[in-house]
């Protein structure tokens, strides 16, 4: 079997189990496979393969096709300036939040040395975003998972980005005061899970993904953590973004603001708090 062959093979064969950009996936698999870059994919596409490298291409493609998210199975993701280790720990770093991730440097644009803290912290995305784009912040991370917190770690020291990170449900577990407060809380109704790609549904941590009111509970703890005129940040569901605008509102939250995220869709939530 040649390259080129294998590389059309596993398009269709990814294509018919139903993921949705097979030709991409199928060139970073085999890419990562095979320890080649995406051109050498064409300039060496009448290359024969031998019996490691496809038995190598395979298992990728096997894990793909059981719709594993593919930053799990490359074992890394881009976000920003940075390249994050990605496995079944956390949630695989979405451009979304890269928005949220803007409206945070925004809000800290006046704030000569910020202290931040990200709740729900996943993979450690935002934190050790936030720090490289501001290596005057301190910057503290928290999540209710030990194992999130495990491969925030372990990026953070990879990239050597000081960064705090501590086990705690929400802030229950930090003092403050912080200039900011961003968060990717969890935000999916149970119901909604159906609909959901088998990438997230049956993937992704089930505690990272659907929502039990942590964005309202955030929210309203967040006051006591902020400094006068220090801003909170969420990431939030897109039907939603109107009833946590209007959930800050009415705790007392000035400046309430929503962005929209690169597809459009109402995505981010912020708000100052000026008690």
């Amino acid at each position: 079997m040649t390259l080129a062959e294998l590389l059309r093979t596993t398009a269709g064969y990814l294509a018919e189990k139903g993921v949705d950009s097979p030709r991409v996936d199928a060139e970073l698999l085999l890419s990562r496979a095979l320890g080649l870059s995406r051109i050498e994919l064409y300039t060496q596409h009448d290359r024969p393969l031998n019996a490691d490298e496809i038995s190598a291409a395979r298992e990728f493609v096997r894990r793909r096709a059981a719709r594993e998210p593919l930053a799990y199975i490359l074992g890394d993701w881009g976000f920003r300036r940075l390249i994050l280790k990605t496995d079944a720990r956390a949630l695989v770093p979405r451009p979304e939040t890269e928005i949220l991730v803007d409206r945070a440097l925004a809000l800290l644009a006046d704030v000569e040395s910020p202290r931040i803290v990200d709740v729900g912290t996943g993979s450690g995305a935002i934190a050790l975003a936030l720090k490289d784009e501001l290596p005057a912040a301190t910057v503290t991370a928290v999540d209710l998972s030990p194992d999130a917190l495990a491969l925030a770690s372990e990026n953070a020291a990879a990239l050597d980005l000081a960064v705090a990170f501590v086990e705690s449900d929400l802030l229950g577990a930090v003092e403050g005061p912080f200039d900011l407060i961003a968060s990717n809380p969890p935000y999916v109704d149970d119901d909604e899970a159906p609909g959901l790609p088998p990438e997230v549904r049956d993937h992704e941590p089930k505690l990272a993904v659907f929502g039990h009111g942590e964005t309202e509970r955030l929210a309203d703890a967040a006051r006591a953590k902020l400094v006068s005129g220090g801003a909170l940040v969420l990431e939030c569901h897109e039907a939603k973004t109107d009833q946590i605008a209007a959930t800050l509102t009415a705790l007392g939250y000035d400046d309430v603001r929503v962005t929209n995220d690169l597809a459009g869709r109402a995505r981010v939530v912020e708000g100052r708090w000026t008690p």
